[in-house]
Formats: structure tokens, C-alpha cells, sequence
């Protein structure tokens, strides 16, 4: 099983990276579309596109490994409202790929009598699911950090010798309102970049499934643009482990 960890893990690698250059290849196609003197360099980042999103369909074994070792690694979880939000997400994520492995074998032509449309709208749920588990997941992780954080505030107002410039400033802000909400949200992210990155990625993420969903059309630009970021956001947690949000 290890093994198979490592082999998710690496090929986890390697789709964010394809990825990246999937959404950057999509929001080029966007934004040179108006200019009538660059189609070939259109027509090649199309081919590029296409080239790898079939290419992300390689590592789709790794990633269902991965999904699938993950929800079991959740369930284990001590905390009720993550564990419940994980494994579900989770859970909705190996439905996913399975879904797509099922529109992969339609696209290659092993399986003929499939219904494509079905299959793509049962996948992009899934996917939109998983997302939604985790972002109530970045929610509640935010709500209880935010919590911590202002019972050390009220414990530090209680000795004021005690705080430095930042604990002053929101003393200074007080308990009340908009303002002091925001800034008590501000301090809390700063200290967990972790939890910033997370809840980033996962809204970016988003905007694909929103769209294909009806529930909020777009364009490809924002898209490709939101699938970038999200992209380099995880491209940036395999590189710098330290920075992938823990259970």
C-alpha cells in the first residue's frame, strides 16, 4: 500500500503541472481570440490544450489510489464535523474518477453504448460535491481558529504588557462590528497559510463545475484563469509540503 501512496503522490505531481498548463493554454485561447492575426498560435495552444488534458487522463490510477487512501485515513478522524466533510469529499472525488474513467473508455472506443452527457454531468456533480465538502471543511477550520484567537485576544486584554503591536491593534479595534471581524479574520489566515491556501484553491476551483453545472456561467477566461491559480496553489503544496492544509 505504500508503495501505491508513493506512486499517487508522484502522479499527483505531475497532473497539477499538466494542469497548469492546460488552464494557462485555455485563458490564452481567450484572451487572443479578438485578434484575427493570431490564429495559428490560437490553433497550436488548442492542440497544446487537448494534449493535455488526454495526457491528465494517465494519472487518473494515482489519483483514485490517492482519494481512495484519504477516505480511509478520514474516517479515522477524532473531530466529527472534518471527518464527516473529508470522507465525504472524499468519497466524491473517487466517484469522480471512476465516472471519468468511464468517459475516458468511452473516448478511446472500448465501450461504445455509453451515454457520454450522463456520465460528464454525474462526474462534474461529483467533483462539484467534493468541493463544496471541503470548503465547509476550510469553513469550520477557519470559524475554530478564529475562535482561538479571540479568546487569546480577550486573555491578552487582561494583560496589556503582554501584547505586542499586532495583539494592540486589535485591542485597539475593540469586539464589535464589521471592521473587527475582518481584522480578527485577517490575523487569523496570516498565521495559518495552510488554511488561506486551502480555502483559495478550493473556491478557484469552483468556477469550472459552477459553469458546466448552469449555476453561475462564465467565460473560458475566467476559468483558465481560476484553473491557473488553483493549479500553481497546488503545484506549490507538493513542492512545499509544509504548506498542504493537515487533517
Amino acid at each position: 500500500m505504500e508503495a501505491f501512496v508513493d506512486f499517487s503522490n508522484q502522479t499527483r505531481g505531475r497532473d497539477r503541472l499538466f494542469r497548469a498548463i492546460q488552464y494557462t493554454c485555455m485563458l490564452l485561447n481567450y484572451l487572443l481570440a479578438s485578434k484575427s492575426d493570431k490564429e495559428v498560435m490560437i490553433m497550436k495552444l488548442k492542440q497544446l490544450e487537448s494534449s493535455m488534458r488526454s495526457g491528465r487522463k494517465l494519472f487518473r490510477l494515482g489519483n483514485l489510489v490517492h482519494a481512495m487512501v484519504a477516505a480511509r485515513r478520514t474516517t479515522q478522524l477524532p473531530d466529527l464535523v472534518p471527518r464527516l466533510c473529508l470522507t465525504a469529499s472524499n468519497f466524491s472525488r473517487v466517484l469522480y474518477f471512476i465516472c471519468d474513467t468511464v468517459l475516458w473508455v468511452k473516448s478511446v472506443g472500448l465501450i461504445s453504448d455509453i451515454n457520454k452527457q450522463k456520465w460528464r454531468n454525474w462526474a462534474t456533480k461529483c467533483y462539484y460535491y467534493s468541493l463544496l465538502m471541503n470548503l465547509t471543511r476550510n469553513l469550520y477550520e477557519i470559524s475554530w481558529r478564529m475562535e482561538q484567537e479571540a479568546q487569546k485576544e480577550k486573555a491578552k486584554q487582561q494583560n496589556p504588557s503582554r501584547c505586542d503591536e499586532q495583539d494592540k491593534e486589535l485591542i485597539f479595534v475593540g469586539t464589535v462590528g464589521l471592521q473587527p471581524f475582518l481584522l480578527l479574520l485577517y490575523h487569523t489566515l496570516r498565521k495559518h497559510p495552510p488554511l488561506l491556501l486551502d480555502t483559495m484553491k478550493n473556491l478557484c476551483d469552483l468556477s469550472s463545475p459552477l459553469d458546466q453545472l448552469g449555476i453561475y456561467k462564465t467565460n473560458p477566461g475566467v476559468i483558465g484563469f481560476c484553473g491557473l491559480l488553483s493549479s500553481i496553489m497546488g503545484i506549490l503544496t507538493v513542492a512545499s509540503p509544509h504548506m498542504k492544509l493537515k487533517y
